[in-house]
């Protein structure tokens, strides 16, 4: 069973170890929904949770028509859930949020009211002050700080996917083909009006993050790899200095030797020399490689997500 009306509102949810946050997110969001439309839907996605997070969302689907659930086959990653999520709504605006609680659903209201007063088709919540640990606020400083320098573009640490977005922007994001998805950095990358709205960032409610140093460096390197070619630009680069610098080293050999002032080499020298040279080339070898591999995965052209089970979906994704 599914509701007939069109959502005007659909809160897109990736669950994934918060089987216990899920009673109070589903409450929370149709209380702050309530006094602005009756008429909408909460899609959550699961991301093959390892709790009872489905049991616990076929209860609720089967409570009210419009909490909807997928349960994706494996383990995909919280951005291929939120394309999954994103695939089956339907509303006029779509909120994106974590189901841990730290993004509070009742700043949904203002955002939406900041979205259709000032006509933006995107508006993220910017968490003032984060709750994370000091860990995870470095690390996602420093990978901003290096994105941003190698994309040219200006990628806030405070946002991230929680935020009010326009129909219209759903729908270019879900026409997006890539195999590789970062949500906040596609809507940016569209171009259209963006706003921020400072958002208060609450506690994780359960458990810890699933996003452990090793994950956070692998999806740092992928989103990387996806979004800039700097990496390459700057191997080309260093390519070029070495050779200039080859040049250099063989003209004062030239002119060492027309003078007289000609000594064998030493062998330290000779062996740095070529471990530098063949750690530089292994390197460029391998970021070259990285992008390889990255244009092999696109050209597979295989689902970026596959759904299991839906409940409540009227056409699941």
């Amino acid at each position: 069973m599914t509701s007939a009306a069109t959502p005007v509102v659909s809160v897109v949810s990736p669950v994934y170890c918060c089987a216990g946050c899920l009673r109070e997110l589903c409450a929370r969001v149709a209380a702050t929904l309530a006094p602005i439309t009756a008429d909408y839907e909460i899609v959550l996605v699961d991301d093959a949770s390892p709790d009872e997070a489905w049991s616990i969302l076929r209860e609720l689907s089967a409570s009210d028509p419009r909490i909807k659930a997928l349960r994706l086959s494996r383990n995909f990653g919280q951005h291929y859930a939120i394309a999954a999520g994103l695939a089956s709504t339907r509303g006029s605006w779509v909120v994106v949020m974590d189901c841990d609680l730290q993004d509070r659903p009742e700043e949904i209201a203002a955002l939406l009211a900041k979205a259709r007063s000032d006509d933006y088709d995107a508006v993220f919540g910017k968490r003032v002050t984060r709750k994370d640990g000091w860990g995870k606020r470095f690390t996602s400083r420093a990978f901003y700080a290096v994105l941003n320098y190698l994309t040219g573009a200006q990628h806030d640490a405070e946002t991230a996917n929680f935020g009010v977005f326009s129909r219209t922007l759903v729908d270019v994001i879900n026409r997006m083909p890539e195999q590789s998805r970062c949500f906040p950095l596609m809507v940016k990358w569209t171009g259209m009006k963006i706003g921020t709205l400072a958002v208060d960032h609450e506690l994780r409610a359960i458990g810890q993050s699933s996003y452990s140093l090793r994950k956070r460096i692998r999806l740092a390197i992928d989103i990387v790899l996806s979004y800039s070619d700097k990496p390459l630009r700057l191997v080309a680069k260093l390519g070029i200095g070495f050779a200039l610098l080859s040049m250099l080293i063989a003209c004062l050999g030239v002119y060492r030797y027309t003078v007289g002032d000609v000594q064998v080499a030493g062998y330290t020298s000779i062996i740095a020399s070529m471990w530098l040279l063949a750690g530089i080339i292994l390197f460029c070898l391998g970021v070259i490689g990285l992008y390889v591999g990255r244009t092999f995965e696109n050209v597979k052209g295989r689902p970026q997500y596959i759904v299991r089970e839906s409940l409540n979906v009227d056409q699941p994704s």
